[in-house]
């Protein structure tokens, strides 16, 4: 019987050491913990996949707390029954003790369990949510003050009003002009749009 470790980040930036820390306090070793920099929204994550793939009845999954498994209500919930009754394997949630089922329970502790796991990922999910609610007002507010997204606009240089001229004129091919320029013929293309 293995003991496993799943650590999960939303963002190849985020940092996963508190996460790998507990792991680390629980004697989980560096071998069986699996890591994945992805979003919770869905569990298809290559970390987790292969981690399903080596876990066997009677193994026992740690995780930090519920919304690190994923953010998706019905899917925790499908995920949780697949583990502990079709793969028979323990699930230990170490912010959340009720949520430990290496212990048998009586029917009270199942229900109890099977109530505050429900609960805890109806907030998962609703986090997101709010997440993504939050940065889509976020970014309406910054384009309301003129913020720009994206790359920035490239540099006509000194050069672009006469090489401008002499495309028009036909001396100039626009593929010459975009050369002369230093920018891709696309650019060269949008920008005479522009004019």
């Amino acid at each position: 019987m293995n003991t496993y470790g799943y650590i999960r980040v939303s963002t190849k930036e985020q940092n996963e050491d508190r996460q790998r820390i507990a792991m680390e306090e629980f004697g989980i070793g560096e071998s069986h913990i699996i890591l994945d920099k992805q979003s919770g929204k869905d569990f298809d994550r290559p970390g987790y996949r292969r981690l399903v793939g080596k876990l066997k009845a009677g193994d026992t999954l740690v995780i930090k707390s519920i919304d690190r498994l994923g953010r998706n209500y019905d899917e925790i919930l499908e995920q949780w029954r697949l583990l502990t009754k079709e793969k028979q394997i323990a699930i230990v949630v170490l912010d959340m003790p009720l949520l430990d089922t290496r212990q048998g329970r009586d029917l009270t502790g199942v229900l109890i369990a099977d109530i505050v796991l429900q609960l805890l990922s109806y907030v998962a999910q609703t986090e997101r949510e709010f997440n993504r609610q939050r940065q889509a007002e976020g970014i309406a507010a910054a384009k309301a003050r003129g913020v720009r997204f994206g790359r920035k606009c490239k540099e006509r240089g000194e050069n672009y009003e006469a090489v401008m001229v002499a495309w028009r004129q036909g001396e100039l091919s626009g593929r010459a002009a975009a050369k002369e320029l230093g920018v891709a013929h696309g650019t060269f293309q949008r920008w005479c749009k522009e004019k």
